[in-house]
């Protein structure tokens, strides 16, 4: 099977010949990431490369066979998958919280002005690149440095999670997925979405994404739109998703990202949905 690469992240640039290229940081440097037709490259381009990124893989031999089939064979033409697990845990809690409230289109733009500005940009494959600010520095901003972005919204949350950040990151940084997600959420302003999004970004287990999702309800009724799918107000499209996998984990983070990587290949302008 062919290997697609998941580039749900905001950070993954788009060209115009299908590549996609990002930067990461992880505790030893910053990273260029590119796709292309002759495949993954890995670069570093700022530090050391004693840590390197790592990459989760998905197999579709893992969907739960209890799915409707029309799901289970959409979202098995993707092949084996990869997506990189956030290396650094501060990113992956930024781009949570700038997910809340706005469109998916709004996000993306909102992390890469955020990033740009206030951020360290490096030099990638295709052009420049860059990463989120440093929680040490993201307390130093003034209130009309984040409206200057966008992100006067985001401003309070931010903030707090910098501050906790300092404080706990390397107890956080050993937690499982669920284990992490629940200590988000002592967080001001940061929810059990936004806690369990991030978490998933981190350690690459989206066996505890938030399934109901609008970003996941969307793709599911887009790979298989047949199938008789909960309308947007019921309540039953959570237990109804992760039923299908009962208690396997590895079943329930197959299916979930498999249909977010279907999304980022076939995403529309469509509202990301909102929560804290």
């Amino acid at each position: 099977m062919s290997t697609v690469l998941t580039t749900d992240h905001p950070a993954w640039h788009a060209y115009d010949d299908g590549a996609r290229a990002r930067a990461v940081r992880t505790v030893s440097g910053i990273w260029a990431l590119s796709h292309d037709r002759d495949g993954l490259h890995v670069a570093c381009v700022d530090g050391t490369e004693d840590v390197k990124p790592a990459f989760v893989s998905t197999d579709p031999a893992h969907l739960p066979p209890a799915a409707p089939a029309a799901l289970r064979e959409g979202l098995a033409r993707l092949g084996v998958t990869r997506r990189v697990a956030n290396p650094w845990l501060w990113d992956a809690i930024t781009t949570a919280i700038l997910r809340q409230v706005v469109r998916a289109d709004q996000a993306r733009k909102l992390y890469r002005a955020w990033c740009s500005t206030y951020g360290t940009t490096v030099e990638g494959p295709r052009g420049a690149l860059a990463v989120a600010p440093a929680p040490g520095e993201v307390l130093t901003l003034a209130e009309e440095q984040f409206t200057e972005v966008g992100a006067k919204f985001h401003r309070t949350a931010l903030q707090a999670a910098a501050a906790h950040y300092e404080r706990h990151h390397t107890e956080w940084e050993q937690l499982d997925a669920g284990a992490l997600a629940t200590a988000l959420t002592r967080i001001p302003r940061i929810g059990p979405w936004t806690a369990a999004a991030a978490a998933c970004d981190y350690t690459g287990d989206f066996s505890i994404y938030p399934h109901d999702d609008l970003a996941v309800r969307t793709w599911a009724a887009q790979v298989a739109p047949a199938y008789p799918w909960p309308g947007k107000k019921d309540k039953s499209f959570g237990p109804l998703w992760t039923g299908w996998a009962g208690s396997d984990r590895t079943a329930l983070h197959t299916l979930t990202l498999s249909a977010l990587t279907w999304g980022s290949h076939a995403r529309a302008d469509l509202e990301d949905p909102c929560g804290t």
